[in-house]
């Protein structure tokens, strides 16, 4: 690589000293500096041409240009848990995919360049951060990571004309309802900055859509667990995040003796047997939601749908299923309740079953685990060995 930066440095630090008002440079010098430069110059100009004699330097990107029959999807947040096994499913299903994972700065223009580059038909909005008890620690990183950048998604999809967005949302958004099972007419009362930040962008994305032909579709999921049944994907949140993760890979990293026990918060909730309860949905079974979602969106139509089993399972329930899963008597600390959580949460997802026909199939937490399980005895530093950064961009048919 020629560097000019490099070439400057070396020329002032062979100037003289000036006295008197004159400045006395050695000549010979000063003509090597010269002929360096007008060599540089040359080169410059020579590459500039082979690449414009190149047939393919005016033609642009496949990935450019909107193709019949071909869909092309833009996932945020695609290297993270659920977004990578939403790339992977979209792939398979012949879908053309390109991946932006991380929007935490809410760069405008980096994103409007992605559109500017990519053809797109749809947009998967995953990214932002998910971890109920941080966004009580810091509930303003929440509301800009979630909120803000949805905005600046939105507002980049307008701009480029990209018409369908299939949205990210959570059941955090209900808060803890009155009543159960939780269904889509279920009151919005968050509870918490995650939750509160999530129906904020739902609510922009709501009043944007009835002033444009777009088709949306907000998808309020549940507690999530598993991995691909093939081992190609899994969880693997950074070392800082554990702390926060989900109760699945707290248990794993119990499993595996990352951490000496699995501490369950809370134990006097208002539940069977004191802890809460959650509706655990395999990520197999989310992705397909998604996918079903984006083959049924209409312009001019919002739709809105819970993606759950239907059934909630308790903390304490969960842990003994792990524990069958791994095969671990892992040992558990009770402590006392956690900020932001809620008693009980579980859908009836009616409503997706008769409109998108869609129904979980990965009902069993001790196979899910299992499965997960699996992937993460094989991949015990997790994706520590992958080249990529966290903020690439990737593209592929």
């Amino acid at each position: 690589m020629l560097n000019l930066g490099r070439a400057r440095i070396q020329g002032r630090q062979n100037r003289s000293m000036s006295f008197e008002g004159s400045d006395y440079a050695d000549q010979k010098k000063n003509n090597d500096h010269t002929g360096k430069i007008v060599l540089v110059i040359s080169l410059t100009a020579m590459c500039i041409l082979v690449l414009k004699q190149s047939p393919t330097f005016d033609t642009p990107s496949v990935f450019s240009q909107h193709e019949p029959g071909v869909t092309h999807v833009l996932v945020t947040g695609g290297a993270g848990y659920i977004g990578s096994h939403a790339a992977l499913r979209l792939l398979k299903d012949s879908y053309r995919v390109t991946i932006v994972d991380n929007l935490s700065r809410g760069n405008l223009g980096a994103v409007n360049k992605i559109f500017s580059e990519n053809a797109f038909d749809a947009v998967m909005h995953f990214a932002a951060v998910a971890y109920v008890g941080e966004s009580t620690q810091f509930p303003l990183k929440y509301y800009h990571n979630i909120t803000s950048n949805t905005l600046v998604v939105l507002e980049t999809m307008a701009a480029h004309g990209v018409k369908t967005l299939i949205y990210s949302s959570t059941c955090a958004t209900y808060g803890e309802p009155e009543k159960m099972p939780i269904t889509e007419e279920t009151p919005q009362v968050p509870i918490n900055p995650y939750g509160k930040a999530k129906k904020m962008a739902e609510d922009i994305i709501l009043d944007f859509s009835k002033n444009s032909n777009m088709a949306v579709m907000i998808l309020r999921y549940f507690n999530v667990i598993g991995s691909d049944p093939e081992g190609r994907l899994g969880e693997a949140p950074r070392p800082e995040l554990r702390e926060h993760g989900r109760i699945s890979g707290a248990c794993f990293d119990a499993a595996r003796g990352i951490i000496p026990g699995l501490q369950i918060k809370g134990t006097d909730y208002k539940t069977l047997d004191g802890t809460c309860v959650r509706d655990y949905i395999d990520v197999t079974d989310l992705v397909d939601a998604h996918v079903k979602a984006l083959e049924k969106a209409k312009p001019n139509r919002v739709g809105i749908f819970n993606v759950g089993t239907g059934k909630g399972s308790s903390v304490k329930e969960f842990v003994e299923a792990c524990k069958k899963a791994t095969g671990v008597d892992i040992k558990v600390d009770y402590l006392e309740r956690r900020a932001g959580d809620y008693a009980e949460v579980y859908s009836d997802p009616r409503k997706i079953r008769e409109e998108l026909n869609w129904t979980a199939k990965h009902t069993n937490l001790k196979e899910s685990l299992e499965t997960a399980w699996r992937w993460q005895k094989l991949h015990r530093n997790g994706y520590e060995s992958s080249s990529f950064s966290s903020s690439s961009l990737f593209s592929a048919y």
